[in-house]
């Protein structure tokens, strides 16, 4: 895999990590009313979107290894 193929599935997985991100921010944890209650929403999300941004540029890797063979 070179450079420009690593590069394209880590964008693929940052931006499938955003997406939960956001949406759990925006529709499931409301405006927090404190220091400690943002904290923990922005905890939750990145911990999920991490997770699945990172699962999800695993899974494009594995997907195009698999189309080179």
């Amino acid at each position: 895999m070179n450079k420009s193929e690593i590069i394209k599935a880590a964008i693929i997985g940052g931006v499938m990590g955003l997406l939960p991100s956001f949406l759990l921010n925006y529709f499931l944890i409301p405006m927090p009313e404190t220091v400690l209650a943002n904290a923990l929403g922005n905890g939750v999300s990145g911990l999920i979107s991490g997770f699945m941004g990172g699962f999800m540029g695993l899974f494009v890797y594995f997907k195009q290894t698999d189309k080179r063979k």
